[in-house]
């Protein structure tokens, strides 16, 4: 349910269970951060899904046994963080509750029209994981974190990318080309160069 397709340096990995709104079982973000771990060695890695949702995050059932509090998201976002290369969060669709901290662990997110974003943590009764609400913050300021946050608000893509959350919004089969187009400098770059350019940038 989760795949990897390597193209050079040019890693993508996908979320395959669209039946389930893309929920994530622990093995499945297991493999997650087992990808992102290893995603190290790349120098893109894009994750995406297939379906209309990109990820609801912990599965119901998972996530009444724990998942939805399970140190593994937080293993997933940092390896993601601290990758030396570009990573990408293609949103094929809804990015829901504990998925959003590999999106916002990316260094780029481009998503499909009519998508939304939500982390409805307040109402569930659970803390966001830890690095969240900080990476949150920093992209769309304190108050608009609190509307997501404490407010439960679901927010359409085409919104937040005026706050900066989502950088494009493109149609749906231009998707996964866009973000190869992205990728193509970074591909073209030595692997140091890039590395040095995104240690400036933190």
């Amino acid at each position: 349910m989760i795949s990897l397709e390597k193209d050079g340096g040019y890693w993508l990995a996908v979320i395959d269970r669209p039946d389930k709104a893309n929920s994530l079982t622990p093995e499945m973000l297991e493999k997650l951060c087992e990808i992102a771990e290893a995603a190290r060695e790349a120098q893109v890695l894009v994750l995406t899904g297939v379906g209309k949702v990109f990820s609801a995050g912990a599965d119901l059932e998972a996530a009444r046994a724990g998942l939805a509090t399970s140190p593994l998201w937080e293993r997933l976002s940092g390896a993601i963080a601290r990758l030396p290369g570009l990573s990408i969060a293609a949103l094929n669709g809804t990015l829901a509750g504990g998925a959003m901290g590999m999106a916002l662990a990316c260094d780029l997110r481009i998503a499909v029209p009519g998508a939304k974003v939500f982390y409805p943590v307040m109402k569930l009764g659970f803390l966001p994981q830890p690095s969240d609400p900080a990476r949150l913050a920093a992209l769309v300021g304190p108050a608009r974190a609190k509307m997501i946050l404490m407010a439960g608000q679901k927010v359409p893509v085409e919104e937040a990318m005026s706050w900066g959350l989502i950088d494009r919004v493109v149609a749906p089969e231009a998707l996964l080309p866009a973000a190869r187009a992205l990728a193509e400098d970074t591909l073209g770059a030595d692997p140091a160069h890039a590395r040095a350019i995104k240690t400036l940038i933190r």
